[in-house]
């Protein structure tokens, strides 16, 4: 039960990128200095973090072992999550983009058959190719189902142009996120905390949001004194809190598929933070009926996608052809 609360403590703080960066959009910052900034502030805040914990070595060490495979999985967990998401910010409210987020409580469980799954047989610990979660899929759906209905009346007032605009980069963004964040946790092996394996993501990153910021220099010039102050908040809240505590909370679990599934399932409280803090700081309207039934069936959803993941299940000895040595 422990990695479901930390995961709902991560979407509360997480919830805050589609706030603030509906904000920003609304202010006239654009979403490329709200991508690339947020990553740009997270470096020292997170180097002065792991240089107080004293294990900023073991970090560069384990970089060193395969500068590749973290340049390239940091970029796709962090660059294209991240900077989709702020490009969708322009085409729509912050619930609409956080609704469209869960999407990812789908995408990571589609992404189980690409990666291999510790269990024990009489042998000891063997390790065989991931299943797709087929019971946690339903609970998924439910979640989804409460998702569809909290947005729909809203839906309704976009065009399709502004809708596909923004929900096609947040899909991209609900794959690119999970995987980028499972390899670096196979590549890892448990050998790095969550704050080293954050810092070291951000700083493996950094080439894609240094390319970003020159497209930004040249096309929409410098950020404004305001954008650079929230990006600070996002960099605080979302980059540093709540991506620290979701990776905990991933690790604790990372070696077994359905509750891996079951804490990323926990990222649909993101929409209900999400609708609170706009009505809050944007004066949204209040939701209506069927928001709230939806709502409710998001919160039924999470709860009984954590029961299903914590059964205890007979696992059937695996045939030798299946087993695979992690490389």
């Amino acid at each position: 039960m422990k990695p479901i609360i930390w995961g709902v403590a991560a979407a509360f703080f997480f919830a805050s990128t589609f706030v603030m960066n509906r904000m920003m959009d609304l202010s006239g910052g654009s979403w490329i200095w709200s991508a690339s900034l947020r990553y740009l502030f997270m470096i020292p805040l997170l180097l002065i973090l792991v240089l107080w914990r004293g294990t900023i070595r073991p970090l560069f060490t384990e970089m060193k072992r395969a500068p590749g495979r973290w340049l390239l999985w940091s970029t796709i967990g962090f660059g294209l999550f991240y900077a989709p998401l702020c490009y969708s910010a322009a085409y729509g409210p912050g619930w609409l983009m956080a609704g469209t987020w869960q999407i990812t409580i789908i995408s990571g469980s589609l992404l189980a058959p690409i990666f291999l799954e510790t269990i024990q047989t009489s042998k000891g610990p063997v390790q065989v190719r991931g299943r797709i979660p087929m019971k946690g899929m339903a609970m998924s759906l439910i979640i989804l189902l409460g998702v569809v209905l909290i947005q729909l009346e809203q839906a309704e007032e976009l065009s399709a142009g502004e809708l596909w605009a923004g929900v096609l980069p947040v899909i991209m963004a609900s794959f690119a996120y999970p995987l980028g964040n499972r390899k670096m946790m196979q590549l890892c092996g448990g050998r790095l905390d969550a704050y080293q394996r954050v810092l070291g993501m951000t700083l493996a990153s950094l080439p894609f949001w240094l390319v970003l910021s020159l497209y930004g220099l040249g096309t929409v010039g410098v950020p404004s004194k305001s954008q650079l102050a929230q990006s600070v908040m996002v960099a605080l809240c979302s980059g540093v809190i709540a991506t620290v505590v979701f990776f905990r909370a991933t690790d604790m679990v990372r070696n077994d598929i359905p509750k891996l599934a079951a804490v990323e399932a926990t990222q649909s409280m993101e929409v209900l933070f999400a609708a609170a803090g706009e009505l809050l700081l944007l004066q949204s309207p209040l939701p209506s009926a069927m928001s709230w039934a939806g709502m409710f069936i998001v919160m039924l959803g999470m709860i009984l996608h954590s029961m299903i993941s914590h059964r205890p299940v007979k696992t059937p000895r695996p045939k030798k052809a299946a087993v695979e040595i992690n490389a």
